[in-house]
């Protein structure tokens, strides 16, 4: 992985203007108006030579040497030329402008949908090692800095930058002996801005990583309000929210007392080089007439202003080449492999595991050891043991969710890495006791992604043999009704059967459930597991599960325990055996609802 930490700003900067490509006709254009916004500022100090000088005499020709022009009067032309010069400024600044916000909100519309692409793609393990919190705020506020950095930073340097050219230029023409005094301070004025763009860097990565908390912490309190309620986690909440949102205060705070005193200090350097310029003038004036001398100091006049501007953009700068640090560090991680190259309509379903190993990324400790066991097409095949004993974690390497790293899985006799991935996932299908709805409808959160546009019919039948139509029918809408966030509107047990129509309307030739009857009540699971007993006719089925009534129909039983399988066979063989699954039967697996492993 490529670590942005390591590159130089100007890497991360040219890198980040990269996806300035798709905008380059707009900010062409943006530039074009910039030029002609710059342009007007010495036209303006110009025009103020002529005003002073048509003081004495407003009947003189503006342009006397030359000859088509002499009719023209100082007293109509100043005007004239000013209203003109006003309207050249406007049309440049509505082109710089307007075209450079429709690369900004361009380049944040990319960049917010490349990350959250990468999210798509990222492995579990990066969403185990980061809260959800950062990366929210990573999509939403440091997206926003470095665009700042791409497009409002660029406006600066080039409609400042170019206003600074112009005017030195028109300066140098007036009396550039003078001119090149007012160079000198140029260094001084680089010195301070590098000294202070470093301290911005730092500030702004903090101010970041603040953001991210605050984030965090408000997403985690909605997310689980009700056990907040429940049990009295409101004084708490409020506590971590007010110290994280304190802490990004401070922190902004230190950012605006650094450019307090650095915005200043520039301004005075600037003026103490404009003084120096006003007294030579006085003293060496020589032969210039009042309008020369006006224009000229005008023109000087105008020079801190894009200065300054043009030193405060490294603070922009900076902000934003922190958050491209953190943004290009998630576009580096690795997406999950997917190196396969097979992909079939169906198979059959023949699920086998041989001498597979695993551990969790950091971890020296093995969650599988030495995993054998063949699943043949229709056969169900329960998994049982104390909780921490790897039976989740078994089943989440079957759709390659994390990645193992020694022993096969294969299904129909091929290992699942040689598979593609989205057409492994395929012929899975997966029902958890952590049930995910969306915000949308019924029929929605049923017929999701892949299943999306699936006869209303299919729908249905799928919602009836998860025992669920019954109460979706006393919805207010039906299949239409919205279920609000992660299903908050419906039951547990409601939630569960839906998640258990999904399964069954993807009719996936694997199926894998990971307790997914124990939100159900007696009734319901009664009518579920008919349902499943239908389902995993001719489906191979893997089964975690704590009541007895799903684990006594299974084929083959695994028992588990610290990542191994110490015991297999049939309910009753295992029972004959009077060992580990007879002990664990007979202080866990009560045919009663709402027991669970320990």
């Amino acid at each position: 992985m490529v670590d942005p930490a390591g590159q130089s700003d100007l890497k991360i900067y040219l890198r980040l203007l990269r996806y300035l490509k798709p905008y380059i006709g707009y900010f062409a254009l943006s530039i074009l108006g910039y030029i002609i916004f710059a342009s007007s500022q010495p036209m303006l100090a110009g025009i103020l030579k002529y005003f002073v000088d048509g003081l004495g005499n407003p009947e003189a020709a503006m342009f006397p040497n030359v000859a088509f022009l002499q009719d023209f009067k100082l007293l109509q032309m100043v005007p004239l030329l000013i209203v003109a010069i006003a309207a050249w400024q406007g049309i440049g600044s509505f082109l710089g402008s307007y075209f450079l916000a429709k690369v900004s909100l361009g380049l944040v519309h990319d960049l917010r949908v490349a990350l959250f692409g990468s999210l798509l793609n990222l492995p579990n393990r990066y969403f185990d090692e980061h809260n959800s919190g950062h990366l929210i705020s990573r999509i939403t506020y440091n997206v926003t800095m470095v665009t700042g950095a791409a497009t409002e930073a660029i406006k600066i340097i080039i409609r400042e930058g170019l206003t600074v050219i112009f005017l030195f230029a028109y300066l140098l023409w007036m009396n550039w002996k003078l001119t090149l005094v007012m160079l000198a301070i140029l260094p001084v004025i680089a010195l301070i801005v590098g000294s202070a763009g470093k301290k911005f860097r730092k500030q702004s990565k903090r101010i970041q990583v603040a953001m991210g908390d605050v984030t965090h912490v408000a997403s985690e309190t909605i997310q689980g309000y009700r056990v907040v309620r429940s049990f009295g986690g409101e004084a708490y909440e409020t506590q971590r929210f007010v110290d994280a949102s304190a802490n990004n205060t401070q922190r902004q705070l230190r950012m605006t007392r650094t450019n307090a005193i650095y915005t200043p200090t520039l301004q005075l350097v600037t003026y103490t080089g404009m003084s120096v310029l006003l007294f030579l003038v006085l003293l060496l004036r020589g032969d210039a007439t009042a309008g020369d001398l006006v224009a000229y100091i005008t023109a000087a006049g105008l020079l801190p202003k894009p200065i300054r501007q043009l030193s405060e953009v490294s603070s922009t700068i900076q902000k934003g080449l922190a958050g491209a640090e953190s943004i290009f560090e998630q576009l580096d991680e690795l997406p999950e492999p997917d190196l396969g190259s097979i992909e079939r309509d169906r198979v059959v379903g023949q699920l086998e595991a041989r001498h597979l190993n695993f551990r969790y990324a950091g971890s020296e400790k093995p969650v599988l050891s030495d995993i054998n066991f063949i699943a043949k097409p229709g056969q169900m095949i329960a998994l049982v043991g104390r909780s921490g004993s790897g039976k989740s974690t078994l089943a989440n390497l079957i759709p390659r969710f994390y990645q193992h790293e020694d022993g096969q899985i294969l299904l129909d006799e091929v290992p699942i890495e040689d598979y593609k991935l989205c057409n492994l996932r395929r012929h899975i299908a997966l029902v958890t006791q952590q049930v995910t709805l969306f915000n949308g409808s019924v029929a929605e959160n049923i017929a999701y992604g892949d299943l999306a546009g699936t006869p209303r019919e299919q729908i249905e039948a799928a919602a009836e043999a998860a025992y669920a139509k019954e109460f979706i029918d006393q919805l207010p809408q039906g299949f239409d009704t919205q279920v609000g966030e992660n299903g908050v509107l419906l039951s547990g047990g409601q939630r569960q059967r839906l998640a258990i129509a999904r399964a069954l309307l993807k009719n996936a030739p694997v199926l894998i459930l990971d307790e997914a009857t124990s939100a159900l009540d007696t009734e319901s699971e009664r009518h579920i597991q008919a349902a499943l007993d239908k389902v995993m006719s001719g489906r191979t089925t893997l089964v975690i599960a704590h009541r007895l009534s799903t684990i006594e129909k299974a084929d083959l039983i695994l028992v588990m325990d610290q990542g191994k399988i110490v015991e297999r066979g049939s309910h009753a063989e295992l029972l004959a055996q009077n060992g580990y699954y007879a002990r664990l039967h007979s202080h866990q697996f009560q045919d009663e609802p709402g027991v669970q492993e320990s």
